[in-house]
């Protein structure tokens, strides 16, 4: 049985170290609005933690206008969050010189949801039905499923990142968070939605990984693994700890996020295992592994997306994870 290790022995350890870190200024790139999602961030944010392992963090936030990946390959930032597998995959597929570097979430969250009640309550049942996702969705994980399940994008609707077609229509179909449409829904209407959650349907893919450039792996190893390393401490303590500075950390960054919402988030967080499942367990949060890569290659290859010659370990380093960092026997 593997458990979080409580952080006095790490901050003793740190006290106790004969030289500090100059405090190094990192830049880290949200994909979406601050919320629960990045609660291990805040976290450390919140906490003094970055501030432990000698990093000056700044947290910027994505949303539907903002793209943080273009602020990565442009140099702006020094993180970001690459929001699943595919774009790390890009990153190889187009020789972009950029790699993810930790996975932060081992359940991808996205889902469909659809109305009780409508006879649209599994992946398989919709077929045929008009779907409602992103742009970015198309070219990712919608291809998965018209492999799986025979869609076709015939099927396609417009996704406009709100929830008021799924209001007005009983048959309206849309993606979602599983931490976070649910509970608007319920809120709104009463009852909860049938929500298909994407790993449910056997999709296997990594989300919420950190990239970086390959120029800072290779130059300064250091800062990428003290970045890795304050953040996973900052997640050990938002799920097993008192989450409640990284809630006001959330709070005042976006202070459209409600006490409610950010509580069920937290909870699908931890009730799911999205960020602490599987191999972390063992490995440590952000645990990624070559074989479950090439499971997710080799799956999205036979889909039509990817070359299969293609050298996808391109795409990520295990370099700066796997190595049991808060968690112990």
């Amino acid at each position: 049985m593997f458990r979080p290790v409580r952080w006095l022995g790490a901050a003793l350890a740190a006290l106790l170290a004969p030289t500090a870190h100059a405090a190094d200024t990192v830049s880290f790139g949200l994909d979406w609005v601050a919320e629960p999602e990045y609660g291990g961030y805040y976290q450390a944010l919140a906490t003094g933690i970055y501030q432990k392992y000698g990093l000056d963090v700044h947290i910027v936030q994505g949303g539907p206008q903002v793209n943080n990946a273009q602020l990565l390959i442009a140099g702006r930032l020094t993180f970001d969050i690459t929001s699943n597998a595919f774009l790390a995959l890009n990153f190889a597929q187009e020789n972009i010189p950029f790699v993810a570097v930790a996975a932060g979430f081992q359940k991808d969250p996205d889902a469909l949801i659809a109305h009780p009640g409508q006879g649209n309550d599994s992946f398989a049942s919709l077929k045929g039905m008009p779907i409602a996702v992103s742009t970015d969705t198309r070219a990712s994980w919608w291809i998965f499923l018209k492999a799986k399940y025979g869609y076709s994008d015939d099927q396609l609707r417009p996704y406009g990142f709100s929830l008021t077609p799924f209001f007005t229509n009983p048959q309206d179909v849309q993606e979602a968070y599983v931490t976070s449409e649910p509970y608007l829904v319920h809120q709104q209407t009463g009852q909860w939605p049938v929500v298909l959650a994407l790993p449910d349907a056997g999709f296997d893919g990594y989300a919420s990984l950190i990239a970086t450039s390959r120029k800072l792996v290779d130059g300064n190893p250091d800062l990428v693994k003290r970045f890795i390393e304050a953040s996973t401490e900052g997640w050990y303590s938002f799920l097993y700890s008192n989450p409640a500075p990284a809630f006001a950390a959330i709070k005042a960054a976006n202070p459209d996020m409600t006490d409610g919402l950010m509580r069920f988030g937290y909870e699908q967080l931890k009730a799911r295992g999205i960020v602490d499942s599987g191999d972390t367990k063992r490995l440590g949060i952000y645990a990624m592994t070559d074989a479950r890569w090439a499971s997710f290659f080799n799956q999205m290859a036979e889909a039509g997306l990817y070359d299969k010659s293609m050298d996808y370990k391109a795409g990520y380093t295990l370099q700066f994870v796997d190595h049991g960092f808060g968690v112990q026997k």
